[in-house]
């Protein structure tokens, strides 16, 4: 098949009309026309295709009408192996975009088995298993009779293991007692790693001969280093996850076993594998630490593996506390090492943690961190006052090399010892220009009342002539200190004439009667009728609804403006805090917001949004049928979609919501193995379940 039949026609498909990620298809055919082209030309559109119509695992309808062009290229011999993978990866994507069936892109990859089939009989093996790959990627049982001939004639190892997980997907009979006979200890090691997983993937149960068969073969990595099966090139990883997820007793206890013969293997980077292994399953299960704790200590003991080691005894919980003795030792030594440890002992001891951040606190960023629970870093307990740390930080805030977020985190913690930081008074009004935003509100914090004129007077000095981005700041200090509101209003008038913003609107709508003058400032802040508004002007809308319902004690005006948020953010894929802002506020309006009960109820069927607006509907009309509405919410906290608004709710509900069957899933949420919270910021996710499992607890009174 030569290009001038490959392209034949190309020209005739309305690319214009269909979308790929970045937009309208109209330069597909150029690249397409490029991979016939010279191999830096080839390359570029390459790597252009692989961006455009499989971006990140998503396909798209310009995918569909591409895929027929890349089998005609890949069977005439142009870049096949390249685009052979493409079109195994393009079948294998369950994340459509654009497409009225989500199958359609796998339907157009299996149209073409024609042109792959045949490829089988390459005399090249790159070309057999990157034609095996994507055949084995379409699910087509008809691929099943050539596959399973070509196993019995292929030789070459690479190629067998791309046949072997073909037969497991595609559900061939023979299949499972093939993954059996292929992991021998006579068989090659790259099909045998690939042959443990197709045993698991083919639903036989793990047996001591699969996990001594992985385990001699660690580390495995490499020996599925030419697969092009992303899901699956960390065999161990994937293995413990399979087991993990089957959630029986027996696996959970094949996975700990298998985790715990690799960490004892002779074999360093076979350990490092095992350590991944390790803080997947504490990340996904909620007995891994306890199960894994005691051989993941002793590896810290003996002074092995301790970078790789220090991320997991972060997800290990109370499991991680015998470890603080460690951790304290390697905190007191330099580098970065001693700081990711001691961020660590933060976290698991912080009473030990303060004298060793006090004493080295400028080359402590991550412990810092951790310390004053910055974002990613949500600290289960309160970092403890210290006499040593504070004396420290008092030091440190007069440091001309002082930048960056450390003033935040510095006067944040400040702020959240109170009055037993009075001695840092000086200091913070000694960089109260340098650090005009961030300053003030630990001030205020900290000041003790025979300090609070002078401290009163710093701060209304900052808030009138201060440096231009601290002066909110400095204003809204000093009401919550004095409770005088005269620079705030006029540093929120200023705000709100100048861009409103979400903080700016919402301390406007708390000054009660004193924000009454700010009235014509916030409706003038509100964005123009007829305008699409961006999400940043979406949110900043919803703060100034509230604040005038809240200023005037009229519902109307901000009725009207929520009910346009919730219709304009409702087919948005990045508004969803927008929709669940906007029905929160609704929640704070209660019955006068009876107009947005339509609005609100068409989000009950989005585990997402549905929390947010169930709140409403119980603020405006007492919600929809408890029992309902119970059964609602907890959907959307097993799919961990806005759980703690939802739990919130669900514990306004009252007992009688909780019927037999919504105690059961209930329980079944506090008690289960497997976590809940799976997704966020890493190390955000283990805590963030306990939370969610204590709250379930608390809801079930046990």
């Amino acid at each position: 098949m030569d290009h001038e039949q490959v392209f034949a026609g190309l020209d005739s498909v309305r690319w214009a009309e269909l979308e790929h990620a970045y937009g309208e298809a109209d330069d597909l055919p150029g690249m397409l026309r490029a991979l016939a082209g010279d191999d830096e030309q080839a390359a570029e559109a390459l790597d252009e295709l692989w961006s455009s119509i499989l971006h990140q695992g998503t396909v798209y309808a310009a995918t569909v009408q591409a895929v027929p062009f890349l089998a005609q290229l890949a069977a005439a011999g142009t870049r096949t192996v390249d685009l052979l993978v493409l079109l195994g990866g393009t079948a294998e994507s369950d994340d459509a975009y654009g497409l009225p069936d989500p199958g359609a892109c796998r339907a157009a990859v299996a149209a073409q088995l024609p042109l792959i089939l045949p490829l089988f009989a390459s005399p090249d093996a790159r070309v057999r298993q990157a034609a095996v790959w994507a055949a084995g990627s379409t699910g087509a049982a008809s691929a099943l009779p050539q596959l399973r001939r070509r196993w019995d004639e292929e030789p070459e190892p690479g190629v067998r293991a791309e046949l072997l997980a073909a037969l497991v997907r595609l559900g061939h009979p023979d299949a499972a007692d093939a993954a059996r006979t292929a992991i021998a200890p006579g068989e090659p090691a790259e099909l045998r790693v690939v042959a443990a997983m197709a045993c698991l993937d083919a639903g036989l149960p793990w047996t001591p001969a699969h996990r001594d068969t992985l385990v001699s073969l660690l580390p495995a990595d490499r020996h599925v280093a030419g697969r092009f099966d992303q899901a699956r090139t960390e065999p161990l990883h994937h293995v413990i996850d399979t087991l993990l997820r089957r959630d029986t007793d027996q696996d959970r206890s094949s996975a700990y076993e298998l985790i715990q013969a690799a960490l004892a293997a002779g074999d360093p980077e076979a350990r490092k594998e095992a350590l991944w292994a390790a803080e997947h399953a504490c990340t996904i299960s909620r007995s891994a630490p306890g199960r894994l704790a005691p051989s993941l200590l002793a590896l810290l003991k003996a002074g092995e593996h301790t970078a790789s080691l220090l991320p997991i005894l972060d997800k290990l919980g109370v499991h991680a506390q015998p470890a603080a003795p460690a951790l304290a030792a390697l905190a007191a030594a330099g580098g970065d090492l001693a700081d990711r440890a001691l961020a660590v002992l933060v976290r698991v001891a912080p009473q030990e943690a303060a004298p060793l951040l006090a004493r080295d606190l400028p080359d402590r960023s991550r412990a810092l961190a951790a310390a004053c629970g910055f974002p990613g870093n949500r600290r289960e307990r309160d970092m403890p006052y210290a006499p040593e740390l504070l004396n420290a930080i008092r030091i440190r805030l007069t440091d001309d090399e002082l930048a960056g977020n450390e003033p935040v985190w510095l006067t944040g913690l400040l702020a959240d010892w109170g009055v037993q930081a009075a001695a840092a008074l000086p200091e913070l009004t000694a960089v109260m220009d340098r650090f005009p935003a961030a300053v003030p509100r630990a001030l205020a914090a900290v000041c003790p009342p025979d300090s609070r004129d002078a401290t009163a007077a710093v701060l209304r000095r900052a808030a009138a002539t201060g440096p231009p981005e601290g002066r909110f700041a400095a204003a809204n200090a000093l009401w919550n200190l004095t409770g005088e509101t005269g620079p705030l209003v006029h540093e929120l008038r200023r705000r709100l004439e100048q861009s409103a913003g979400p903080e700016a609107c919402r301390t406007a709508g708390a000054l009660g009667e004193e924000g009454a003058c700010l009235v014509p400032q916030l409706r003038s802040a509100l964005t123009p009728a007829g305008r699409k508004r961006t999400v940043p002007e979406l949110d900043a809308d919803i703060q100034t609804a509230l604040a005038l319902w809240r200023l005037t004690g009229e519902a109307t005006e901000a009725v009207d403006v929520l009910g346009g948020v919730l219709a304009e953010a409702s087919d948005g894929t990045w508004t969803r805090w927008s929709l669940r802002e906007a029905a929160l506020a609704a929640a704070h309006v209660g019955p006068a917001a009876q107009a947005l009960t339509p609005a609100l109820e068409g989000l009950l069927d989005d585990p997402s949004h549905a929390p947010a607006a169930i709140s409403a509907l119980q603020a405006i009309s007492g919600g929809p049928d408890p029992v309902r509405t119970a059964e609602i919410l907890l959907t959307s906290v097993e799919r961990n979609a806005d759980a703690d608004t939802a739990l919130d709710a669900l514990g306004a509900l009252g007992p009688e919501a909780l019927t037999p069957t919504v105690s059961a899933r209930l329980k079944a949420l506090a008690e289960r193995d497997l976590r809940v919270v799976t997704s966020g910021v890493e190390p955000e996710m283990v805590p963030a379940d306990e939370r969610l499992r204590e709250r379930a607890r608390k809801l079930l009174g046990a």
